[in-house]
């Protein structure tokens, strides 16, 4: 595929809305299946988008998540006007987190979102203005 021929698509993420939250991450590994990718990579970008779809959900009230596959790389770009990022380095670190015990009571804000997404893709960029919203963007090399 050349750049002309990527293939595009897009999620709108609903927020504070915890019961669909995973259905863009869940969709594009169905997608990526279909498209015949390695499963090593499909499980990665799963991981790591459904960490950012999560995060969007809890600090954004949601956002949107934008897909491009093209013949050497996956794209991923998650955009929120949430509340943003004061700190974006701490926010890197593994436990630290800014959920309310509300959001820990249902079992998330444990502090590994942004971290797994790192973990998970070969390049994260993120972008994030206070009182803005927040960019980030996960690159995985096929």
């Amino acid at each position: 595929m050349s750049q002309s021929n990527s293939i595009l698509w897009s999620f709108d993420v609903d927020g504070k809305n915890f019961d669909s939250a995973g259905f863009a991450s869940q969709s594009t590994k169905f997608k990526l299946r279909q498209l015949g990718l390695n499963g090593d990579i499909i499980k990665r970008v799963a991981i790591a988008m459904y960490e950012g779809e999560i995060n969007m959900v809890i600090h954004a009230e949601g956002g949107v998540a934008n897909v491009e596959v093209d013949e050497d790389k996956i794209i991923i770009t998650l955009t929120d006007t949430g509340k943003g990022i004061a700190d974006i380095e701490q926010a890197m670190r593994e436990g630290f987190s800014t959920a309310t015990e509300e959001i820990r009571d249902l079992g998330f804000g444990a502090g590994m979102g942004l971290p797994n997404m790192k973990k998970n893709s070969d390049e994260l960029i993120i972008d994030s203005a206070v009182g803005k919203g927040t960019k980030v963007t996960m690159i995985f090399a096929i």
